[in-house]
């Protein structure tokens, strides 16, 4: 049972790392903490570590989107790490499952097809770091 409570909370720590990382995302992507991650954007599309005022106002409207967007699913991992997935409800680890890996098929594929090597490893990361607990927790679910 220790063992499921471990992988239990590792999904929720990661989950609220998510939100937080989409609130900062949101409200933070034109600073300092967001530069290295603007500067690869920048040289995939632009060619270029720094962009025009106009490319800087669009980022800034779509990273705060995108990080509103990981916001929100932090929550909902939050939720469903917390209370259903704790309690072994089935549907939350095949929810969990199913969602992480059709954003990760889709999202990395994205990126590797147009050379945003930084964000496919980001997603790897956050990938490994989902895909662990739900590894080891398979047994506790369907066995």
């Amino acid at each position: 049972m220790e063992r499921f409570i471990f992988f239990q909370r590792w999904l929720l720590v990661v989950s609220f790392i998510i939100c937080t990382f989409g609130l900062l995302m949101s409200f933070l992507s034109g600073t300092i903490l967001f530069s290295f991650f603007n500067e690869q954007i920048n040289s995939v599309f632009w060619n270029t570590a720094t962009v025009s005022p106009e490319i800087q106002r669009f980022q800034l409207w779509i990273y705060g989107v995108l990080g509103a967007v990981m916001l929100g699913w932090g929550i909902f991992s939050v939720f469903i790490a917390y209370y259903p997935f704790k309690q072994k409800e089935k549907w939350s680890w095949l929810c969990v499952a199913a969602g992480v890996t059709v954003w990760f098929i889709i999202d990395t594929t994205l990126s590797l097809y147009y050379g945003v090597i930084v964000n496919a490893l980001l997603n790897i990361t956050i990938f490994i770091s989902i895909i662990i607990p739900l590894l080891f927790t398979w047994k506790d679910f369907f066995e």
